[in-house]
């Protein structure tokens, strides 16, 4: 269980980390899109993409949305593409929940900021892997995230488990994390793991950092159990598929 290698530490700014390794098979079962689905496959940290200041502007956003409502467990999750917000033991749409009020809790700029910075991981994420970034579409789910140490609930507070995003949604093809707050300042546990055959490589969270990765079963990863403190971070996925792709949010 113990981690081998630390990929990326909270105490450092890099500019660019990417690490190729081998693709799993999981594509071949889902229908190829010349120059975009994966044939180079890995993971990849930037420091460099998102300012810590625009992750502190961002991490606000999910502050006033989460504040309206929560998850009785430990994991609590705002998806502001379809209104999906945590409310106790289930889920609640929080445009038809909130209604009109939704234009007192989040501004144009707000919406404008997360556009922004969606834009910026895509073509990330294209360069590294030597793609073209019109090719790739947002899709869902694509969600804020906030855990703390409070016991699980309900399954949908299991956050902890090893999964494989192409198995767990179809879709993703690429896979990104922002993260909003930093490990052992803002919260203790919760690093990110990558859990290869004989051992695990970790990433330790940082205000501004971008994680991102192919999403079949080559990058099978888990995220530790939060011990104490918050941490918030945002999931960005992408597909090759113009079918299941999404548009951004709008007010």
């Amino acid at each position: 269980d113990g981690v081998t290698e630390v990929l990326a530490r909270h105490s450092e700014s890099l500019q660019d980390k990417f690490v190729e390794i081998p693709c799993s098979e999981d594509y071949d079962s889902h229908k190829r899109f010349e120059g975009c689905t994966p044939r180079k496959c890995g993971r990849g940290v930037t420091d460099a993409v998102i300012t810590r200041e625009e992750a502190e502007r961002i991490r606000r956003i999910a502050e006033r949305g989460l504040s309206l409502g929560g998850s009785d467990g430990g994991a609590s999750i705002l998806d502001l593409h379809s209104g999906a917000l945590s409310l106790g033991k289930h889920f609640v749409n929080l445009y038809r929940y909130f209604g009109d009020k939704i234009q007192d809790i989040f501004t144009e700029e707000d919406f404008a900021l997360y556009r922004d910075v969606r834009q910026r991981i895509q073509q990330r994420i294209a360069q590294a892997f030597g793609i073209s970034s019109a090719s790739m579409y947002l899709t869902k789910p694509t969600f804020f995230s906030r855990i703390n140490n409070t016991e699980a609930k309900t399954t949908h507070d299991e956050y902890w488990h090893p999964h494989v995003d192409k198995v767990t949604y179809g879709s993703f093809d690429y896979t990104s994390l922002l993260y909003l707050s930093d490990y052992t300042e803002d919260f203790g546990g919760g690093r990110f793991v990558f859990m290869d055959a004989g051992s695990n490589k970790t990433i330790e969270p940082r205000a501004g950092r971008v994680s991102f990765f192919t999403s079949g079963s080559e990058n099978l990863h888990r995220v530790e159990k939060v011990h104490w403190g918050t941490r918030y971070a945002i999931t960005i996925s992408f597909t090759c598929n113009p079918d299941h792709g999404i548009g951004d949010p709008v007010l």
